[in-house]
């Protein structure tokens, strides 16, 4: 048996690896539990000699993810500083920062990330990735240091959108209904993949975090999600008002 043990003090970040071990790693009989001790929250894991390349391929991919998510998000809330923009603008620019230039993010951890039998996530984090943060820091500076030209609504948005049109492009088309209880996304490429009751934020968040080359949303009537979601991705959204989302089925997922 392979065994291994992941310890973080980020209550999220454990969460959110063990939830996703438990989904992928299942199906190839591992074994997974977790526990908390002296502030720490520890995922144990094991596997046989033969699955642990597949079982160390889909945890660093799960490690990177939380890296270049959560700590990363933690990074720009304590670091950055621009003027007050209502929330949906504020929600939009923190992700797509987040997003932006991922493809390095994901090298430089690879890059120093080395799976043996433990890993303290924080500590690798904060002694092993100052290379990751001190490029994170460049991009906080230069929003930081245009702070005041960020004020007009004109600037802050020409700067959002040049950062989500420069995300690489993670999906080729969805679509996104407006339901009663908020938004679901389908992807029509993956049909296991979708969200559902999104709020507003989320919604955008979402999107920009998939980055796909073309969106249709159908929704009741023109409201501001719509208009922001349009003056952000402009070309590559369609946006269908008055539809009876029940009676679409471009790809055969609602009837």
């Amino acid at each position: 048996m392979w065994e291994f043990c992941l310890a973080t003090k980020r209550l999220n970040v454990a969460k959110f690896i063990y939830q996703t071990l438990k989904k992928e790693t299942g199906e190839f009989g591992s074994v997974l539990t977790c526990y908390e001790e002296f502030d720490n929250f520890f995922i144990m894991l094991a596997c046989s000699l033969l699955e642990r390349t597949r079982m160390t391929n889909i945890l660093e991919r799960c490690i990177i993810k939380v890296i270049c998510n959560f700590y990363k998000e933690e990074f720009l809330d304590k670091n950055l500083h621009i003027p007050t923009h209502e929330k949906m603008s504020l929600t939009a620019f923190k992700k797509a920062l987040i997003n932006f230039d991922k493809e390095t993010d994901f090298y430089i951890i690879s890059k120093n990330l080395h799976l043996d039998k433990t890993l303290f996530l924080d500590a690798f984090y904060d002694f092993r990735l100052s290379a990751l943060r001190d490029k994170w820091n460049e991009l906080v500076m230069l929003a930081n240091d245009n702070s005041d030209y960020l004020i007009g609504d004109e600037a802050f948005f020409d700067l959002l959108k040049f950062l989500i049109d420069n995300l690489e492009i993670g999906e080729n088309e969805i679509s996104v209904f407006e339901k009663e209880n908020g938004y679901t996304i389908k992807l029509p490429d993956r049909s296991d993949m979708f969200c559902e009751s999104l709020t507003n934020e989320g919604l955008i968040s979402t999107l920009i975090e998939l980055s796909p080359k073309k969106i249709n949303l159908y929704c009741d009537r023109e409201d501001a999600t719509a208009n922001f979601l349009s003056k952000i991705f402009e070309k590559r959204i369609n946006v269908c008002y008055n539809k009876n989302i029940e009676k679409v089925d471009n790809f055969g997922a609602f009837k």
